[in-house]
């Protein structure tokens, strides 16, 4: 470039940079979603970059997360990009047909990072609907809707979440994310195994599909290419990007984002410890890649993950992370008799600082409802009616001392009307937490609501065996059903009402939804009152 021209270029990048409203609603209306037009050759790329949809996430009052990935080609490495940056254009609007641009930008989409783009958009308006969407040259992306949360101290209104987790890709269908696309909610709060690392069958599992899935992910994923593999191949489906582009999703993580029952720096298979954290910053990676998180991205195998939310005076969110701190499962995991290791004061799940964020931030809320998204079954749980108790060493009952603080912690706050939300079990439960598990009379403080999974473990049934000695052993235990599906929570000021919504099946497509169960929690008279 000659220097005399230099000056002139400048000038016309900030101009470019600079577009907002209308203008820029001009320059991005000629296209339609997947589409080129044009002769511009979209930053090196070939074909359609926005194979994974968009996303939004962890609204605040003047701010969201939006999200894509540049993968013309997902299944391939980088997701068939080139290696070099690429400029993202990107708009936010008040109005669905963006006549009404209120914010506009240009990101940069990293190679390092997958190609991925987070944008945090600020200065928005609380407790409102935007929409938004991003260009690279000629293509232009889905329309996603989001929404912010009410400005702090807001009173009355009601919040709506939708809240499932665990959605193996070989387990089914994602039929549920294309309803819970179609449910007017303010937020999805998704509670961990967004993806599972295992190795895919050329099948596909219970998907069947006519397509074999491609060798690549035959082996189980454990390198950061191979890890951005699985999260390609999930996000590709149509019903997940479009429950993602419905509402902004928080999301946890559990343990199938890196491996099944990993704790802390400890693998399933006892891996040198070195090893293990070199996977686990791989996994922590691609997972900050693929969801609308705010930055900075992870630090080798550590990211801070828990955070809060709040929603005017109706509700406050808090975030755990239950594997990054936890200590290695007592005598060898699975379901085991009452032992020392499992009372271990040494022994904890979320870990000292975590927990000390949670109950401070408890005990200084002032919103009605107070809600703690969670991975693992925070209740007292029998696994048969049996005279001899056994505990899950995966679940907070593995770690009694800091289950009791925590528990004791939620109790002492009954009149913040503590709601506890769970994943991990592929069921849908809805438990009274009491002061006493062991006494069906003993004062109840909370509730914890677990949503069922989106597909882990097909089809399910109504109520297994199993699920029957859950109920038979567990008095506090009022609701059992292990089909796929999720849950939707109305919060206000008055009540809290959750109505367990299931598919009757996953094995294949377009199955319907219903209601199979509802339940009330009064503000200030916790408990679960079946509708």
């Amino acid at each position: 470039m000659t220097e005399d021209l230099r000056p002139a270029v400048r000038l016309a990048r900030r101009r470019f940079l600079t577009l907002t409203g209308a203008a820029t609603a001009v320059a991005f209306g000629t296209n339609l979603p997947g589409t080129a037009l044009g002769s511009g050759n979209a930053g090196g790329l070939t074909g359609n970059p926005f194979t994974l949809g968009v996303a939004s996430g962890d609204p605040l009052p003047d701010a969201v997360v939006i999200w894509t990935r540049l993968a013309p080609q997902p299944y391939e490495p980088l997701g068939g990009a080139p290696y070099k940056e690429v400029g993202v254009d990107w708009q936010v609007a008040s109005d669905e047909h963006f006549r009404r641009v209120v914010r506009s930008g240009r990101a940069t989409a990293r190679p390092e990072f997958a190609h991925s783009v987070h944008v945090d958009v600020r200065g928005l308006e609380p407790g409102r609907h935007y929409w938004y969407r991003f260009k690279v040259d000629r293509y232009l992306s889905p329309t996603g809707r989001t929404r912010t949360a009410p400005a702090p101290g807001q009173r009355g209104g009601q919040l709506t979440l939708g809240v499932s987790s665990c959605q193996a890709w070989t387990d089914g269908y994602y039929t549920a994310q294309r309803h819970l696309a179609n449910e007017d909610v303010d937020a999805v709060v998704f509670l961990g195994d967004y993806i599972y690392e295992f190795g895919i069958s050329t099948a596909g599992g219970l998907r069947n599909v006519t397509t074999p899935v491609p060798s690549q992910f035959r082996t189980e994923a454990d390198t950061l290419d191979r890890y951005r593999l699985q999260y390609a191949l999930y996000k590709s489906d149509p019903d997940l990007q479009a429950a993602h582009q419905s509402a902004p999703w928080i999301t946890t993580w559990d343990d199938h984002e890196v491996q099944d029952n990993y704790a802390g720096s400890i693998s399933k298979a006892n891996a040198p410890v070195e090893d293990f954290l070199v996977r686990r910053a791989n996994a922590y990676r691609a997972y900050w890649e693929h969801l609308p998180l705010r930055g900075p991205a992870p630090q080798g195998p550590n990211y801070l993950l828990y955070r809060r939310f709040t929603f005017g005076q109706v509700a406050q969110l808090s975030v755990l992370d239950t594997r990054q701190y936890r200590s290695d499962q007592a005598a060898g995991d699975g379901w085991k008799v009452d032992s020392e290791a499992r009372r271990d004061p040494a022994r904890v799940l979320a870990g000292q600082q975590q927990t000390q964020w949670f109950l401070q931030g408890l005990n200084r809320s002032r919103t009605t409802w107070n809600v703690l998204a969670n991975q693992v079954i925070m209740s007292r749980m029998d696994l048969d009616p049996t005279p001899v108790d056994l505990y899950n060493m995966d679940a907070w009952d593995g770690y009694g001392a800091e289950q009791k603080l925590m528990l004791d912690g939620l109790a002492a706050n009954r009149h913040r009307n503590p709601v506890v939300l769970t994943g991990d079990v592929h069921a849908g439960y809805a438990l009274d937490m009491k002061r006493d598990f062991a006494d069906p009379d003993s004062q109840t403080y909370g509730v914890e609501i677990v949503p069922t999974s989106f597909s882990s473990g097909g089809n399910g049934v109504p109520v297994s065996a199993n699920g029957q000695k859950f109920l038979s052993g567990n008095p506090h235990l009022k609701f059992v059903d292990e089909r796929r599906g999720y849950s939707v929570l109305r919060f206000d000021n008055a009540q809290l009402r959750v109505d367990c919504r299931m598919v009757p099946y996953v094995d294949k497509p377009g199955a319907p939804i219903s209601t199979v169960r509802s339940f009330v929690v009064e503000a200030g008279n916790p408990g679960l009152e079946e509708l």
